[in-house]
């Protein structure tokens, strides 16, 4: 008997992994994100986010949409930047 995490968990946590390997200017307790469409902007949000079923809904859309195979090495979000603004600060409100 195992814990079953599931695919977007997983994928979050290599991505984590491979950011602190690859940004040392990432504070602890945070992951570097690439979001974007066609111009990527890098965000650092705090780990608990990846706990939230708002952002957990978004990380399970993108899943569907385009996987998580990107060119960027780390978790890559390809959404719309002011969806991703939007949706974290009405995140920072609930873990203030």
């Amino acid at each position: 008997m195992g814990i079953h995490l599931p695919s977007v968990i997983l994928h979050a946590k290599q991505a984590l992994k491979l950011q602190s390997r690859q940004q040392t200017d990432v504070p602890k307790g945070h992951i570097a994100v690439f979001v974007g469409k066609i111009h990527m902007t890098r965000f650092v949000v705090p780990i608990s986010y990846l706990s939230h079923p708002s952002f957990l809904d978004l990380l399970h859309w993108v899943e569907e949409e385009f996987g998580f195979d990107h060119p960027m090495g780390g978790l890559t979000i390809p959404c719309d930047q002011r969806v991703f603004i939007h949706l974290t600060s009405q995140l920072h409100g609930c873990f203030v």
